[in-house]
C-alpha cells in the first residue's frame, strides 16, 4: 500500500512518537510511507533530529503551521491536494486537529480511496472558553464527513467525540498508541546518572514527565511542594522535559526557596526517558488534558506508582489503589497524602509498581498498533475496491 502520514509538527511528543512509530511498522511490513509534516521548531525539541525510520520519506510543507493562519491554512490546503493527485495515494492518515481538518478536506478533494484520522487529544475541552470550543466542534464535524475511519488512542475520546456529535460511534475505532516499551521495563537506576543530576543518594525522587506548558499541571505539583518538602526534607523533583513555562516555574520555585529540590532535565531525547524515570520513585501526572498519558504508561512499565488525574485516558489504564492512584483535579491534600504513603512504604511502591507493569506490558506495543492500523487499511481498501475481496491479506496481531 501506498501510505501517507499528515502531521503539523514533529516536535518530541506523544503524537509525533506514535505518529512515527506507525510509519516503520508499516515500512517493515513493505509499504511505501510518506511523512508530511510542517516545521517544528519550538523548546520541545524536533523528533526527526533524533532519527528518522528506514525508507520514510519526509516532505516538509512550511504552510502547515500548528496555530490558525487562514492565508497558510489555504495554502497549505491548496498544495496537499496537487501532493496527494501526484503521488496517487492508497491511504491518507491525518493525526492531530489541525493536520486532520486541512488533510482530510485535502484528501477528500483529491480523490484519495480511504482517508483515516487519530483523535491524540481533543480541541475541545473545557478549560477553553465557549465560543472557540463551538468553532472546533464544528470544523470536527465538517471534516469527519470527508473521512472513512476514525481512530483514538482512547475510549474517552471517543466518548467525548459522539457526546459533541462529531460523529456517530461506529465510525471510530480505539487502538491505543503504541511505544517503545521494552527499554522502561529493563530500566535500572544508574548511580552515575543520579550524581550528575545531584540527586542525594537514598533521597526520595517524585518525577514528572512532560512539557513546560499550560495546562500540564506542574502548578498543582508547586503548590504541594513546600508541605512535601516540610515532611520530607531530602526529596527531589525530578522534572523532565522543557517549554515556554521554564523561566516562571523557576521563579516560584526561587521565591519557595525550594532551588536544592526541583531538579529540570530540560530536553531529554526519547530514547533516555526510560533512564529518568528509572531514578523516580513515584512518577506524578498532572495534565488536564491529554489523550493517553504516554508518561504514564512509561512509568508503570518501570514499576513505578504513578499518581495522576482521571481524566480523558488515564482512567483506562490506572485502577485506583492497585495499578497506580486516581485524585480528583487540583486536589492538593490528597496528593500530598499519597506521595507521603508511598515515600514512607517502598513495599508499597513495588507491589504497586509490580502490577502496573502487567497492565500496560502488551496492550501498548507499538508494533501490536501497526499491525491493528494495517489491517484497517486493508479491509477499508477492499470495501472501496481498491483491493479485491478475494486478496488474502493475513495481519497477524500480536
Amino acid at each position: 500500500m501506498k501510505i501517507c502520514h499528515v502531521i503539523t509538527r514533529m516536535i518530541v511528543g506523544g503524537a509525533q512518537e506514535n505518529t512515527l512509530l506507525t510509519c516503520q511498522g508499516h515500512l517493515e511490513k513493505g509499504h511505501d510511507v510518506t511523512l508530511v509534516t510542517g516545521p517544528s521548531p519550538g523548546p520541545e525539541g524536533e523528533l526527526l533530529k533524533q532519527g528518522v525510520p528506514d525508507g520514510l520519506r519526509v516532505v516538509v510543507f512550511p504552510e502547515l503551521v500548528r496555530q490558525i493562519s487562514p492565508s497558510n491554512d489555504l495554502k497549505a490546503k491548496k498544495k496537499l491536494i496537487e501532493f496527494f493527485k501526484q503521488e496517487k495515494f492508497d491511504i491518507v492518515h491525518t493525526h492531530a486537529s489541525k493536520a486532520g481538518i486541512i488533510g482530510r478536506v485535502a484528501a477528500k478533494a483529491a480523490g484519495v480511496p480511504f482517508i483515516v484520522h487519530t483523535v491524540h487529544g481533543l480541541p475541545f475541552h473545557k478549560y477553553q472558553n465557549f465560543v472557540s470550543n463551538v468553532i472546533y466542534i464544528l470544523m470536527e464535524r465538517y471534516a469527519a464527513k470527508k473521512c472513512d475511519r476514525i481512530f483514538a488512542v482512547a475510549k474517552a475520546m471517543v466518548d467525548q467525540c459522539v457526546k459533541a456529535h462529531v460523529a456517530p460511534e461506529n465510525k471510530f475505532k480505539v487502538v491505543y498508541s503504541g511505544m517503545h516499551l521494552e527499554a522502561f521495563m529493563n530500566a535500572q537506576p544508574e548511580d552515575e546518572l543520579r550524581q550528575s543530576l545531584g540527586i542525594p543518594e537514598g533521597a526520595p525522587v517524585v518525577g514528572k514527565v512532560a512539557r513546560l506548558f499550560e495546562l500540564k499541571g506542574h502548578d498543582d505539583l508547586l503548590k504541594a511542594a513546600p508541605q512535601l518538602v516540610a515532611a520530607n526534607p531530602e526529596i527531589r523533583f525530578l522534572i523532565v522535559g522543557d517549554g515556554i513555562l521554564r523561566p516562571k516555574f523557576e521563579a516560584q520555585i526561587a521565591q519557595m526557596g525550594l532551588q536544592k529540590n526541583f531538579i529540570f532535565t530540560g530536553l531529554v531525547p526519547p530514547s533516555e526517558v526510560c533512564r529518568y524515570i528509572a531514578l523516580m520513585d513515584i512518577l506524578v501526572h498532572l495534565s488536564l488534558r491529554e489523550g493517553l498519558p504516554r508518561s504514564v504508561v512509561q512509568g508503570m512499565a518501570a514499576g513505578k506508582p504513578v499518581i495522576a488525574y482521571p481524566l480523558d485516558g488515564t482512567p483506562e489504564v490506572i485502577s485506583s489503589g492497585t495499578t497506580g492512584y486516581l485524585i480528583e483535579p487540583h486536589d492538593t491534600e490528597n496528593l500530598i497524602q499519597n506521595i507521603n504513603v508511598l515515600i514512607r512504604n517502598a513495599q508499597r511502591r513495588y507491589d504497586v509498581g509490580q502490577k502496573a507493569r502487567e497492565r500496560v506490558a502488551n496492550l501498548f506495543d507499538w508494533h501490536r498498533m501497526a499491525d491493528i492500523l494495517e489491517k484497517e487499511y486493508i479491509h477499508g481498501l477492499r470495501l472501496k475496491g481498491v483491493l479485491p475481496p478475494e486478496e488474502n491479506h493475513t495481519v497477524k496481531i500480536k
